[in-house]
């Protein structure tokens, strides 16, 4: 297959990216905007593979875009570029609108402007994957998980304009006829995530001696997954799931911040002794608005 992925050089798009071309041996463009949570570094595996391409391109030029579409002719396209930390769509949430919103409008039209034009094959293969996040649902209980049929029930910008790009891809399945599939995943962690996340946030201030700092009381529960079994997940989805549906993506692993953050101590306690006990450095900050 030849597919589209965008916001490939972040967290979850590398991970996806080294799994579509080392794993499945499909051809790859990846087109990233380049801001600060991407690293080009995360795909220096691909370096000198023929079957990927990296192009520095921002998805809200609708333009650009269209012709990157329309030149790279690709049988799929997993939309994974977004802004996704939910610190700074508080104090910055004119980028989230932009990027995930209008940027996802983009997107769509490219693809919808390049699946018009195929032969009637190539239009019942194509795919459109628009990769999401569960927080459009809302706060998990301390019991039970989302499912499809969970309310969307955004708390902050962040996810808000997540569930706003899911509406608009679900929109242009039912208006256009564009073969879209919507997958919504929980929290995921492992290599080359960006440091202003919970885990790679708490690795580097306990290396550190640094204080660890929980929000509120520690209690908000999220669902954990790895980053590679998101790809696969991702991948499995793309082959096999049905057009118009959307699938959550998650391991059942529920636990709350706090029970996060002491299992990394006890795994510090355990690696560096000698600056334990790491549960010390524990620090309660302000819950985010």
């Amino acid at each position: 297959m030849r597919v589209l992925v965008t916001g490939g050089c972040g967290f979850i798009g590398s991970a996806l990216v080294l799994h579509l071309v080392q794993d499945l041996g499909h051809e790859v463009l990846t087109v990233d905007g380049m801001t600060y949570a991407a690293n080009p570094l995360s795909l220096a595996p691909l370096a000198q593979d023929r079957r990927h391409r990296l192009v520095e391109a921002d998805i809200c030029d609708a333009p650009r875009m269209r012709v990157l579409v329309s030149e790279f002719r690709p049988d799929a396209i997993m939309h994974l570029a977004a802004e996704s930390h939910v610190d700074r769509s508080i104090t910055s949430p004119g980028a989230f609108v932009r990027t995930n919103v209008v940027g996802t409008q983009a997107m769509l039209d490219a693809a919808r402007a390049y699946w018009d034009g195929l032969p009637a094959a190539g239009k019942d293969a194509f795919r459109f994957l628009h990769v999401s996040t569960d927080e459009v649902y809302g706060s998990l209980g301390p019991e039970g998980f989302f499912t499809e049929e969970s309310r969307y029930d955004p708390r902050s910008p962040y996810s808000a304009s997540k569930a706003a790009s899911d509406h608009l891809a679900r929109a242009w399945g039912e208006t256009y006829g564009l073969p879209v599939l919507v997958s919504n995943c929980s929290n995921n962690y492992g290599p080359r995530q960006f440091p202003e996340k919970l885990i790679p946030l708490m690795i580097l201030n306990a290396l550190a001696g640094k204080p660890l700092p929980v929000y509120g009381d520690g209690l908000n529960v999220r669902d954990w997954i790895h980053v590679e079994d998101h790809a696969r997940a991702l991948c499995a989805i793309l082959e096999r799931g049905r057009v118009g549906e959307t699938y959550l993506v998650g391991s059942r692993s529920e636990r709350a911040n706090i029970q996060v953050v002491k299992a990394l101590c006890a795994a510090f306690d355990r690696l560096r002794p000698e600056g334990g006990p790491h549960e010390r450095l524990v620090t309660y900050v302000a819950d985010r608005p």
